[in-house]
């Protein structure tokens, strides 16, 4: 037989949907396969191998496990997942302090708080934000010092980072949901900033004109590209919309969240070794995760697990909380409403839409 002589494929064709899920299974299994030969060629190089070690060093991992004990929820019976994301309004070092307004702010708050609940299967999640306004009761907390902070009722959510730290933060979710947190993830105001500029970029759909005097950010309504500074702006801003309160920029913070995964999503990485880098210092030298995902190969193998979860089909929900009735100033979790949302996180099953609407709302 000659070289050019190609006999035919016996086989029958595969109809056009099948043949397109075939493909995208085979582009999908090479490009992690690619991946996997590129880490493994990059580690045999010395000098590449400085930049993989720099990187797994940039993460600052906390071990919330012994922090913690045994006194947690249980572990979902699924494969089910959640998720704690912090943004900390630590003003440590100079970047942090201008982008945070300067000033001499001591210590930090959880300035945006999310439950990320990814049901098993992984194609899909719930990420669930917790007013930072919201009153709790801090459970009793180890200090860093080997003392004990005594718990106490009616403190501010986003305080209980600044008294006791990330494991007091997680352990009070825990106490207010039931709900056991699998992974903490927290980054601060200069590693956002600097994310979104090593990505180019986000493009979000400004609901209503914003004119936030007290940080400046002034935005149309409509379409804009935001750079680091300007979406660290806009998930911050409080005075330019609704009633001022925190209440009123959840819903920013949660579409930001939406178009910065999609933004990220969507940009062929490993066609670009240098932007990859470049995205990957930023998004690590001010991450503090669990000491269970403080490793780059760590982060890496929990993103690939959640390669099925589409942006575009995360919902997005505020815990229902009411206006205090002692102070209006403050929120408290609206029950039963809450009690069914953090019951649906807990049982691995569909929210139900009582649950999903808040009596204070924020304008």
């Amino acid at each position: 037989m000659s070289h050019d002589a190609i006999p035919p494929d016996p086989r029958p064709a595969p109809s056009s949907g099948r043949g397109r899920k075939k493909r995208g299974g085979r582009r999908r299994g090479l490009k992690i396969t690619l991946g996997v030969l590129v880490i493994l060629l990059l580690a045999g190089g010395g000098a590449v191998y400085g930049l993989y070690s720099r990187l797994d060093g940039n993460i600052k991992g906390v071990d919330i496990d012994h922090a913690l004990g045994d006194d947690r929820p249980e572990k979902s019976p699924t494969s089910g997942q959640n998720l704690l994301v912090l943004g900390s309004d630590s003003r440590a070092g100079a970047e942090n302090r201008e982008l945070g307004g300067g000033g001499a702010v001591g210590g930090a708050r959880s300035d945006t708080a999310m439950v990320v609940h990814i049901p098993e299967g992984r194609s899909r999640a719930v990420a669930v934000s917790i007013p930072r306004d919201t009153l709790v009761t801090r459970p009793e907390c180890a200090e860093s010092d080997g003392s004990t902070l005594p718990a106490e009722e009616r403190v501010m959510f986003n305080s209980v980072y600044s008294e006791a730290g990330p494991a007091c933060v997680v352990k009070t979710v825990e106490k207010m949901s039931g709900v056991r947190v699998d992974h903490y993830l927290e980054i601060d105001f200069a590693g956002f900033k600097d994310l979104v500029d090593a990505i180019g970029g986000v493009t979000v759909d400004v609901p209503r004109d914003i004119d936030d005097k007290a940080s400046g950010l002034r935005l149309t309504a409509g379409q804009h590209r935001l750079d680091g500074a300007r979406s660290l702006a806009y998930v911050r801003t409080r005075h330019g919309i609704g009633d001022g309160s925190d209440l009123g920029r959840i819903g920013l913070q949660q579409q930001f969240l939406l178009a910065l995964l999609s933004e990220v999503r969507k940009q062929d990485l490993l066609g670009s070794p240098a932007g990859l880098y470049r995205i990957a210092d930023s998004a690590t030298k001010s991450l503090t995760t669990d000491s269970g995902l403080a490793s780059l190969s760590s982060l890496a193998e929990f993103a690939r697990s959640m390669d099925g979860v589409d942006p575009a089909s995360m919902e997005t929900i505020m815990l229902p909380v009411a206006y205090d009735r002692a102070d209006p100033n403050r929120v408290v979790a609206a029950e039963p409403r809450a009690g069914r949302l953090w019951k649906a996180l807990r049982d691995d099953t569909a929210i139900p839409e009582s649950a999903k609407k808040s009596p204070a709302a924020g304008g």
